[in-house]
């Protein structure tokens, strides 16, 4: 599905996003879903999953070990568009409990959606931020009470932060992400820049080496910017480093 990139994080309605399921990529995607499944036996859950934000274009990534036709239908009809729980972790730094969401339009949407796939309501999502800005969520959820689930996430709290983080980073380290992440294309002279940045070379120094105006270099370094996803030219670097499109020195 194309879609047209959200400049406000991931994600907002009226926004169109691509959703990847990681669950239907070879070999490694397994074991993501191995993680899930033990996860919900070791802390006694129904479902889990995990969703993670491509900060090029706002593309979803995510595996789940819902049921097959819930999975098709959240899928078909682009529900991750409308779900609150997403919206509001993809923005958040503490866990989102989605006894917070039953008054949200969207939350009412997905979940009367939900209801007649039998997944239960009652859950929570936890956010996740890495060192190069990498957003990841892992969500799970219990049927019963709203009060026993209450009790049960109190109980389970640090250990699904732990395991949140876990699964986040299996995910950047395994390469995953970066099959269905499209790569930013660079120019030329923008990785130059970079490069040069990545030396320690202020904007004055690599306008005198390239011998272009330092208006120039800025606006290279705007569009790379805009191209990795970077709010600072720090982590501009840092995100080219990881990628492999500049080198530290």
């Amino acid at each position: 599905m194309d879609s047209l990139p959200c400049r406000t994080g991931f994600p907002d309605r009226g926004c169109a996003l691509k959703l990847f399921d990681l669950g239907a990529l070879p070999d490694k995607s397994r074991s993501l879903s191995e993680m899930l499944d033990d996860l919900c036996a070791r802390l006694e859950l129904d479902y889990a999953a995990y969703a993670g934000v491509n900060t090029f274009d706002n593309s979803v990534h995510a595996v789940a070990n819902y049921p097959e036709p819930w999975k098709q239908h959240y899928l078909e009809f682009g529900l991750h568009e409308q779900d609150p729980s997403l919206r509001h972790a993809a923005r958040s730094h503490a866990p989102v409990h989605w006894g917070r969401l039953v008054d949200d339009p969207g939350f009412r949407s997905v979940f009367s959606q939900a209801h007649d796939f039998h997944i239960p309501d009652t859950g929570v999502t936890i956010p996740v931020r890495g060192p190069f800005g990498d957003k990841g969520m892992l969500s799970v959820s219990r049927r019963g009470s709203r009060a026993s689930w209450d009790a049960h996430s109190a109980h389970i709290m640090r250990q699904l932060q732990e395991s949140a983080a876990l699964i986040h980073d299996t995910v950047m380290h395994q390469g995953v992400v970066m099959r269905v992440m499209r790569a930013p294309n660079l120019s030329r002279r923008e990785v130059e820049i970079l490069q040069w940045i990545a030396a320690g070379k202020t904007q004055s120094d690599i306008s005198d080496i390239l011998t272009i105006s330092a208006r120039t270099v800025e606006v290279h370094m705007r569009s790379v910017r805009a191209k990795l996803g970077a709010l600072t030219t720090a982590q501009a670097v840092a995100r080219a480093i990881g990628l492999g499109l500049i080198f530290p020195m």
